[in-house]
């Protein structure tokens, strides 16, 4: 990568979008759409991290994602919005989940940890993606809700797969280094969030 990191923030509500850019600009060359067809032709593989929301005319947030994925693009996806995840995010294919209203640091945090994700490989991108959507749901669901429901239990099941993936990506490392790896990540998580993977 060469140069700052680029963002693409996709929001339709223009006096948001523009907080969110000048949050990032000392450290990120930033871009703003209003909606996910613009999004659609401004995502290249130059940019690096999306912020996108759920909600938009024209072309909604779920589906931009899976058209930005479909596409090939190998760019971290945080999903900023005010709807409050429930289970269907589990089939969402984003990075990370931030609830509307979003703090500068929440935000500055997700773009720096997903910029320092984007230097793993699939299999640790992927435990992380896996960890953070069980964060997001376990704090905003009633636990016991969650664990009757089959999708909660593949979600958790994946989970436990893609960590032992991530473990032996991470092979090439020492133990030590590998595993301080994936303890950064996971903190990250759980700090944002304020659950406990356990």
């Amino acid at each position: 990568m060469t140069g700052s990191p680029r963002v693409l923030v996709v929001e339709d509500e223009a006096e948001v979008a523009r907080l969110y850019a000048e949050w990032l600009a000392d450290d990120y060359d930033v871009e703003t759409v209003s909606d996910g067809r613009a999004a659609l032709t401004a995502v290249s593989d130059a940019v690096d991290v999306v912020l996108l929301d759920r909600r938009m005319p024209r072309l909604g947030g779920d589906e931009t994602l899976e058209r930005i994925r479909s596409r090939g693009y190998n760019v971290r996806v945080a999903m900023v919005t005010a709807v409050d995840p429930e289970l269907d995010v589990v089939g969402l294919p984003f990075d990370t989940y931030l609830t509307k209203p979003v703090s500068q640091a929440s935000l500055r945090t997700a773009v720096e940890t997903l910029v320092e994700l984007a230097t793993y490989d699939e299999a640790v991108r992927e435990a992380f993606a896996l960890a953070e959507k069980r964060a997001v749901l376990t704090a905003a669901n009633h636990k016991t809700e969650l664990v009757d429901d089959d999708r909660f239990r593949q979600l958790e099941s994946s989970l436990s797969e893609a960590q032992a993936a991530a473990v032996d990506s991470l092979g090439e490392m020492d133990h030590e280094t590998a595993t301080t790896a994936l303890s950064g990540l996971s903190a990250a998580v759980e700090a944002r969030h304020g659950t406990s993977s356990r």
